[in-house]
Parts: C-alpha cells; sequence; structure tokens
C-alpha cells in the first residue's frame, strides 16, 4: 500500500511546483483545468516516496519529464 500525497513531501513537493522546467511548464498549459479531454490531472503528485511530475487517477496514468 503506497501512501499518496505524503504529508513528510509536502514541501518537496511545493518547491518543485514553484521551479517547473519550461517543458512542464508547457504540458501544464494543457492539462490544467481538465483541458486535455476534460481529464482531471495533478503535479507533483506523490505515491510513496516518488513524487510524479503529473498525475491522473482516473486513469492510473503518471508523467515524467526529464529535460527540455
Amino acid at each position: 500500500m503506497f501512501i499518496r500525497n505524503n504529508p513528510k513531501l509536502k514541501t518537496r513537493r511545493k518547491k518543485l511546483r514553484q521551479n517547473q522546467t519550461e517543458a512542464e511548464k508547457l504540458l501544464w498549459s494543457q492539462l490544467r483545468n481538465k483541458r486535455f479531454y476534460g481529464v482531471k490531472f495533478f503535479r507533483q503528485y506523490s505515491i510513496g516516496h516518488y513524487i510524479l511530475d503529473f498525475y491522473s487517477p482516473a486513469f492510473r496514468l503518471a508523467i515524467e519529464l526529464d529535460g527540455g
């Protein structure tokens, strides 16, 4: 059983949201507010000790961006 959005990682998730890469900013602009086919996404969502860049719980889909 994984802990989702572990309170111990809250500060780290917040820092990651404040310091997004350009690629993350661009993708978030397309995913936020259910703009992508009405699917809800969260950014900097933690599952266990991992922090995912983007996560859709409805589809159990994680998106991780590295680099530009």
